[in-house]
């Protein structure tokens, strides 16, 4: 990707293609220009790969030379940046990607979270017996995991589901429905 075709330089939204939020860069890492990062994307390890481009909010680009994780975190040097005082001076940078095409989402069984919205929302052990309750509000990305607002059909009211297996045990984008399996008193 060059300056010229950079997504975020695009002038109209509706040139902008869709950008997912991959990382912010934190404290650097030593003395040779590596920072860490907190990591917003589920696929670290292709989003950290070397020669992979993020794109920050004002156009600039940066080019993973490598990365590595250590412990709970990631590590990330991007080509460029050769010494302590270049990476302490991206602290705080928020870096993007365009997201995957619908085909390859597709191909992968995958989704993004604000494919969910509007969803029906059943609740049962399988599609076909389950009860309609409502819908899916919104998508809440919070600290442990995603949860699910449900705007419920009987009252208008929300009730948070977390997004987990053990309580979403189906999620259908053709079909579209989100299929719960709560305990008693989460909605």
């Amino acid at each position: 990707m060059t300056d010229s075709d950079s997504p975020i330089k695009h002038t109209t939204p509706a040139e902008q293609p869709d950008m997912l939020r991959v990382c912010r860069i934190g404290r650097a890492q030593g003395l040779k220009g590596e920072v860490n990062v907190t990591v917003f994307t589920d696929d670290p390890d292709r989003r950290f790969a070397p020669g992979s481009v993020l794109v920050s909010k004002d156009g600039r680009e940066f080019r993973v030379e490598r990365s590595r994780k250590f412990r709970e975190r990631w590590i990330v040097l991007f080509e460029g940046v050769t010494d302590r005082n270049a990476s302490e001076a991206l602290n705080g940078t928020e870096l993007f990607c365009e997201a995957d095409s619908a085909e390859e989402m597709e191909d992968e069984d995958a989704f993004y979270p604000e494919d969910l919205i509007d969803l029906d929302v059943l609740v049962g052990d399988d599609a076909a017996t389950a009860e309609k309750i409502g819908t899916v509000s919104d998508v809440l990305d919070s600290p442990a995991q995603f949860l699910l607002e449900v705007r419920k059909d009987s009252d208008g009211s929300t009730a948070l589901v977390p997004f987990v297996e053990q309580i979403v045990p189906e999620v259908d984008l053709e079909a579209g429905f989100v299929r719960l399996t709560p305990p008693d008193g989460l909605l």
